[in-house]
């Protein structure tokens, strides 16, 4: 496994490197938001560790150019700053993990594994459809009505949860647990504006694709002609 750590702390670059070696993954280390894109252009890295509070170029414009450019990589973005509002802008843009600072390497770790097991293709791969919505799991691509949409990571495991309970009501609370994203630790009102983003994106506005159910949580349509679960 070979990652990327975009961060200005050579001390922490040293640390992690000295702890994740031995664990069988290669940490390069890039410190600056300019230095870290021109690494990631010349290709070969499973994931990137990305600091959010860094001089000149901040972590969150990094990703944004990256997923501008449509790179897919697994990006986990680390900082100090613990807000949920922090936390949300980041996901927003397509981080795939949010780890606040000061973190323990270990779970790091599994937070790195944990994106890498998400960003593979699944074992046997499945096609959902519901509502106009068609989503290809092993691929990771949507479309709507015929036409391919653009998600985050964490929007396609969230739209992936919703299409496999097309017609009942997911609770908000877990959402995220059945959208395999429990690691993810951002709260309800987080929830609210992703599906908001997700929406927009899928161009269900007003909502017709994903209700809302009040007090409760979300359930997408599901076709008159689809026959129930």
């Amino acid at each position: 496994m070979r990652v990327l750590l975009i961060d200005d702390d050579a001390r922490l670059a040293e640390l992690l490197d000295g702890y994740l070696q031995p664990q069988g993954v290669a940490l390069v280390h890039a410190g600056g938001g300019q230095a870290g894109l021109g690494a990631l252009a010349a290709g070969g890295f499973d994931a990137v560790l990305l600091d959010v509070m860094m001089p000149g170029m901040d972590g969150l414009a990094v990703l944004r150019k990256l997923r501008d450019a449509g790179h897919r990589i697994p990006v986990i973005m680390l900082t100090a700053r613990g807000d949920e509002a922090d936390r949300v802008v980041g996901l927003e843009l397509g981080a795939d993990d949010y780890v606040a600072k000061p973190f323990s390497p270990r779970e790091l770790l599994a937070r790195i594994r944990a994106v890498l097991r998400r960003a593979q293709p699944d074992t046997v791969a499945e096609k959902l459809s519901s509502a106009g919505i068609v989503v290809d799991t092993g691929a990771r691509e949507a479309w709507v009505d015929g036409a391919p949409v653009e998600l985050t990571g964490l929007e396609i495991d969230l739209l992936i949860a919703l299409l496999r309970r097309a017609g009942r009501v997911v609770p908000r609370a877990a959402l995220l647990e059945l959208a395999g994203r429990s690691d993810v630790t951002v709260g309800e009102r987080a929830v609210d504006v992703h599906i908001s983003r997700l929406r927009k994106k899928l161009g269900d506005d007003p909502p017709t694709r994903i209700r809302t159910v009040r007090g409760v949580g979300y359930v997408l349509s599901r076709a008159a002609d689809e026959e129930p679960r």
